[in-house]
């Protein structure tokens, strides 16, 4: 079976799975992270935090695109462990606006979903956290080692790193880092190499869909999540960068013996 099309949607942090027949088209997002940003005693969260309004955000994707299925690539809920019983129903009616508008919706298990799934409608489909595959694509969130199957794919996804570009601070980003997309790709070996423990020609790691997800400077010379394989053991083996939700390509990011980025500081060279 061939493997589909992978296609970033402009303007919005979700990925467009295109099989050969467009009927079976899907999308995947991944840290949807229902519950951030709740007021404090039960005050409403911010507009752009609103579960109904995010659940909306999300129908208006997959109409856009000619959907009818979503791929959740794991943190479907903030809270680490557990799931408080305040956030028992919002987990719930977000499903069920996506079912009730006929879009079948799948969860891959994310680190933050320990107690997620008696929270679920039954209809929604789930996956453990080493991942899923479905039309040759292989989706895993990214904290846990993905499957066999998942490893043999030619083309992988996954979230977990809520990757994002520093940039000077603006009236619409106070930190300057907005929301971006890893695209790594990842040439044949030689074949006296040392084989790779992945068949995938190419890896799209998902910017956090929920907006006010904090969001990992990946142009700084350590990022904090590096210490995730993802780092080292995926994007350290190929060639990764580094693009904004309109496509902008913003360059190389810095993984595990690639050169820092072009701007940041490194060390004056000693005298000899």
């Amino acid at each position: 079976m061939a493997t589909a099309a992978i296609r970033p949607i402009p303007g919005a942090a979700a990925l467009s799975v295109n099989p050969t027949d467009p009927r079976d088209r899907w999308v995947v997002i991944a840290d949807l992270h229902l519950g951030l940003a709740e007021g404090a005693r039960s005050l409403p969260p911010p507009p752009e935090a609103d579960p109904r309004r995010l659940a909306a955000s999300l129908v208006g994707i997959v109409r856009s695109v000619e959907a009818h299925r979503v791929v959740v690539a794991g943190d479907v809920k903030h809270p680490i462990v557990g799931t408080p019983k305040a956030l028992r129903p919002v987990v719930f009616e977000f499903f069920a606006k996506l079912l009730s508008e006929g879009i079948s919706t799948e969860v891959v298990l994310g680190n933050h979903d320990v107690g997620l799934v008696p929270h679920l409608p039954r209809e929604v489909v789930v996956h453990p956290a080493r991942g899923m595959v479905r039309d040759g694509v292989g989706v895993f969130h990214g904290h846990r080692w993905p499957s066999e199957e998942v490893l043999d794919c030619e083309r992988i996804v996954a979230g977990h790193l809520h990757p994002g570009y520093r940039f000077a601070p603006s009236g619409t980003s106070p930190s300057g880092k907005l929301a971006c997309w890893i695209r790594a790709e990842f040439p044949p070996l030689p074949a006296k190499s040392p084989p790779r423990k992945f068949a995938a020609r190419e890896l799209v790691v998902l910017p956090a869909f929920h907006p006010l997800a904090g969001r990992e400077a990946l142009n700084r010379q350590k990022p904090r999540r590096s210490r995730s394989f993802l780092f080292h053991r995926f994007l350290g083996q190929g060639t990764a960068r580094a693009y904004l939700l309109d496509g902008t390509d913003v360059g190389p990011i810095v993984t595990p013996g690639s050169d820092p980025p072009t701007g940041s500081r490194r060390r004056a060279p000693r005298a000899p």
